[in-house]
C-alpha cells in the first residue's frame, strides 16, 4: 500500500511541476509579448538579458517553494531534482517553441528586427573591442551565421539548442535541489501538555 501512495505522491508532484512550467512559461512569453510590443530594440540589449536572467531567477525561485510546498513541505535531494528539472525543462521547451513559432509565422519581422540590432552591437563591440578591419569583418561573419541560427533555426538547431539547454537547466536544477531539499525532521515535536 505505501508503495502506491508514493507513486502517486510522485505523480502528483510531476503534474504540479508541469502545471507551474506552464505558468512560467506563460509569464515569460507575455513579459515577451510586452517588451516586443512596447520597444523591440529592448530585447537586443544587454541590460534587457540581465533582467530577464534576474526575472528568470526569482520565478525559478517562487515555483520551486510553491512546488515543494504543494508536495508537503518535504523532499529528498532525488526528488527535489526530479521535479526542478521537469519545471524547468518543461518552462524553457514551451517558451522556445513559442518564440521560435512568434518569429517564422507570427511575427517575421522579428527575426530581422533582431538580426539587425544584433549586428549593430557586434559592429559595436568589435569596433571597440580592435582597429584591424579584418578582425572586424571576422568578428561580424561569425556573428552573422550565429544570430541566423538564433532568429531562424532549423530543426536540427532547435533540437541542439534544446539539448543544451536540457544540460544546463540539468546543472541549475542540482543547484536549485541542493538548496532547497527538505528533509523531514527525524523526531515529531513534543506537545505539550
Amino acid at each position: 500500500m505505501t508503495t502506491n501512495l508514493n507513486a502517486v505522491e510522485k505523480t502528483n508532484a510531476k503534474k504540479i511541476a508541469a502545471t507551474n512550467a506552464l505558468i512560467w512559461a506563460a509569464i515569460n512569453i507575455i513579459i515577451f509579448l510586452l517588451v516586443y510590443y512596447a520597444s523591440p530594440t529592448t530585447l537586443a540589449n544587454p541590460a534587457f538579458g540581465f533582467i530577464s536572467i534576474a526575472i528568470g531567477i526569482g520565478l525559478a525561485v517562487y515555483f520551486t517553494l510553491d512546488l515543494r510546498k504543494k508536495v508537503g513541505g518535504y523532499w529528498s535531494f532525488r526528488e527535489a531534482l526530479g521535479n526542478i528539472f521537469v519545471m524547468f525543462f518543461i518552462q524553457v521547451v514551451v517558451y522556445t517553441l513559442f518564440t521560435t513559432a512568434f518569429a517564422k509565422w507570427i511575427e517575421p519581422d522579428y527575426a530581422n528586427m533582431m538580426r539587425e540590432a544584433s549586428l549593430n552591437a557586434t559592429t559595436r563591440v568589435a569596433e571597440a573591442f580592435s582597429s584591424d578591419q579584418e578582425v572586424i569583418d571576422k568578428m561580424i561573419a561569425d556573428a552573422e551565421k550565429n544570430i541566423e541560427k538564433q532568429v531562424n533555426p532549423s530543426f536540427v538547431d532547435l533540437v541542439q539548442g534544446l539539448a543544451i539547454a536540457a544540460i544546463i537547466y540539468f546543472i541549475g536544477a542540482l543547484i536549485f535541489a541542493a538548496i532547497f531539499k527538505r528533509n523531514p525532521p527525524l523526531f515529531a515535536p513534543a506537545e505539550e501538555e
